[in-house]
C-alpha cells in the first residue's frame, strides 16, 4: 500500500521555482497524508498560523509538492 508525503517548501523569492529544494528552502514542512488529494489541502491554514504569512508573497513564496512512499510491511 501506498502512502504520500505533503511537502511545502518555503524559498525566496530569488531562487527560481525548478532550484527550490528541500536543501535551498529557508523552512520545509512534511506530513503524511493518506492520497495525492491529501498534498493540496490545508497548507494555507498551517501558512497562515506562522510567521512566514508576512513574508509569502513579498520575499518568499511557497512550493508545494506530493511524494509517494511506501509503507513498511
Amino acid at each position: 500500500m501506498n502512502a504520500f508525503i505533503a511537502v511545502v517548501l518555503v524559498c525566496a523569492n530569488g531562487i527560481p521555482i525548478e532550484a527550490c529544494t528541500d536543501d535551498r528552502a529557508s523552512e520545509v514542512r512534511k506530513v503524511r497524508v493518506a492520497n495525492e488529494l491529501g498534498c493540496t489541502n490545508g497548507w494555507q491554514e498551517i501558512i497562515a498560523r506562522t510567521d512566514l504569512r508576512d513574508e509569502i508573497g513579498r520575499t518568499s513564496y511557497l512550493k508545494t509538492e506530493c511524494r509517494r512512499v511506501k509503507h513498511a510491511e
